[in-house]
């Protein structure tokens, strides 16, 4: 809860990787919030006291993957609207703001994007989609201690770089310091 808040203010990519990840969880204990509680979230409190706050907010997320029938599988509305935020950004920067450091980042990463596209089963998203669920299966490897060739690590780093910068502009947009046109 308090690291997702963190990430939402500092880190716009972590804060949709993190959730991605709570959302897994949550799934991987079947909805169960009592399970959650005392396998998954008691162990990583620093005290007790926050074990209400913990909990209220996990049931609400339960709740919300719950009525958008996500139980299975996609994300949380919220995350969502985050990602076309992001890729409404992408479109500005390339088309409307000509940012020319986003322009090569993003030529750069394309291949690799497109690759991903065609390996995966997200033919129906958008690049900055697919950018996301590319650095979320990397996360997945890396937490099962799968090795991951240097070309692969090639493409994933490709599509960090993207996502890095894509952030640090969301952040600087919602501050208001974004500068669309001197680039």
């Amino acid at each position: 809860m308090f690291i997702a808040q963190q990430k939402l203010q500092e880190n716009i990519a972590e804060y949709i990787l993190y959730m991605y990840q709570i959302e897994d969880v949550i799934r991987s204990f079947n909805f169960d919030i009592d399970r959650i509680m005392n396998e998954y979230v008691r162990i990583q409190l620093p005290d007790e006291s926050f074990h209400a706050q913990y909990r209220a907010w996990y049931e609400s997320l339960i709740s919300q993957m719950q009525s958008q029938k996500i139980e299975k599988s996609g994300h949380l509305f919220l995350i969502q609207e985050v990602l076309i935020e992001l890729s409404y950004l992408h479109n500005t920067l390339l088309n409307m703001a000509n940012d020319i450091r986003y322009k090569e980042l993003y030529e750069a990463a394309i291949v690799h994007i497109e690759a991903f596209k065609e390996r995966s089963n997200l033919k129906d998203k958008n690049h900055i989609e697919i950018v996301f669920h590319a650095l979320y299966m990397k996360l997945l490897l890396r937490l099962q201690k799968k090795e991951i060739s240097a070309e692969t690590e090639e493409s994933f780093d490709s599509m960090r770089i993207l996502a890095a910068y894509l952030s640090r502009s969301y952040h600087q947009m919602k501050a208001g310091t974004l500068n669309f046109f001197n680039n």
